[in-house]
């Protein structure tokens, strides 16, 4: 049942599909796709383009807007938006601990969530368009993962697409996962250095409740096992805008008396494991390191393994020296799942599909190269999640691709700035500027 209802200035669709779990068998099993179709109020009943909104992650379903914040308030100047739940995420057809058992075990598990990549989300769209556009092509915006879902798409079916938006999300055509990640730990030390020149307070804090870990067993309220590793992982938060800002207030309530002494508080493990848990987003952890796999090499844990590269990111020799604890970002580790409840039953299934090998390649660089579509995409200047200089070396193979790079947003631009990113790439992409 298809349900339409308004929330100020916007008319809302519900929104649900049918689409085959693999598309190279169409005839076999079907999953179930949500979306919400957003309109202007005073634009209701207007034949307006279509936009489709691809949300980062991968695992996050789209946004659940109030009105029209951000980016949207701009597009639903001139068009109507689908705000697609990617498959698994949201009101789709969910994967998570509850549900994958279904499938079987975790060879069952992880073969099925193989076909949980960009070139999967991609063949989905296009299944759906007919029925969202009539057939029209559409523009598509991607955030951070969902720009690699954009590439894929210039790549495989740019006859759907009007113009392409993409946001931090330009990913390296054929890097491997350790190539990403060798890229990666400089730019988070980097981050982290800065969050420590803004607030040096927060170095000896940091310490201190690393100390504590390592030698406390600290379990937080839903069942996490806070390491002093599990702790690092928070500098995640500082690749967003107010990223450094939301850690130091985290840290600066981290103790309280007790009765048996000094103990972390509750507000602090309470704020901490709404952070750190994967329960609303499972996938995010069990597929993460799959989005960069494409020639035959297992990523096998890359992060973990990376990291080892990098000993300055190790909290017992940091805390044995006089240096600052370094926090890590966007990294997933096989600690986590021993450490997360929510992660725990699938530890088996994530170990297969860090051993995969027959991940098939996700971009076309020739393809790419005679693009024709409108194409625009914000790189930001040193992102903490997705490294310059691959996105910039990606740009220069899209024919026609227009970038605009800066060091006024984080990751995060498109939602903090309001309108400004989204109507500056929409500009771009129409050669009006």
């Amino acid at each position: 049942m298809t349900a339409t209802y308004r929330q100020p200035g916007v008319v809302l669709t519900d929104r649900r599909f049918t689409v085959p779990l693999d598309h190279d068998d169409p005839a076999g099993e079907t999953i179930e796709l949500y979306a919400r179709e957003v309109v202007a109020g005073d634009r209701a009943q207007q034949n307006l383009p279509w936009l489709v909104y691809l949300q980062g992650g991968p695992g996050f379903g789209a946004n659940r807007f109030v009105g029209r914040p951000a980016w949207l308030g701009r597009a639903l100047k001139e068009y109507r938006v689908l705000l697609l739940d990617q498959r698994g995420t949201g009101h789709s057809t969910p994967a998570n601990r509850q549900t994958l058992p279904l499938r079987g075990g975790p060879a069952e598990q992880a073969d099925y969530l193989a076909r949980f990549r960009a070139d999967s989300i991609v063949r989905d769209c296009e299944a759906i368009r007919p029925a969202v556009t009539g057939g029209a092509p559409w523009t598509v915006l991607g955030q951070s993962f969902g720009g690699f879902c954009t590439v894929n798409y210039l790549s495989t079916a740019p006859e759907g697409l009007s113009a392409a938006i993409i946001t931090g999300g330009l990913p390296s055509l054929d890097a491997h996962a350790d190539d990403v990640y060798r890229a990666a730990y400089p730019r988070i030390e980097r981050k982290v250095t800065a969050h420590y020149a803004r607030y040096p307070q927060d170095v000896e804090r940091a310490r201190r409740i690393a100390d504590h870990l390592l030698s406390h067993e600290v379990v937080l309220p839903n069942g996490y096992r806070l390491t002093a590793e599990a702790f690092q992982s928070l500098g995640i938060v500082l690749g967003g805008g107010e990223g450094s800002h939301r850690l130091h207030f985290l840290l600066e309530h981290a103790f309280v008396r007790t009765a048996q002494g000094m103990a972390l508080s509750d507000a602090f493990q309470e704020e901490v494991q709404g952070l750190l848990s994967y329960a609303g987003h499972p996938l995010y952890a069990l597929v993460h390191e799959a989005i960069y796999g494409q020639d035959g090499r297992p990523t096998a844990w890359s992060a973990e393994r990376v990291r080892a590269e990098f000993p300055q990111f190790d909290a017992a020799k940091a805390l044995a020296g006089d240096g600052p604890l370094l926090f890590t970002g966007e990294t997933i580790h096989p600690w986590m799942f021993d450490c997360d409840p929510a992660l725990r039953p699938l530890r088996e299934t994530a170990e297969l599909l860090a051993a995969r090998t027959d991940w098939a390649p996700l971009y076309d660089p020739a393809r790419l190269a005679a693009n024709e579509v409108p194409t625009a995409a914000a790189i930001y200047h040193d992102d903490m999640y997705v490294d310059t200089a691959h996105s910039l070396a990606t740009a220069r193979t899209i024919r026609g691709l227009r970038t605009w790079v800066t060091d006024e947003f984080e990751h995060d631009g498109v939602r903090a700035s309001g309108p400004r990113v989204l109507d500056r790439l929409l500009s771009l992409a129409r050669d009006e500027v």
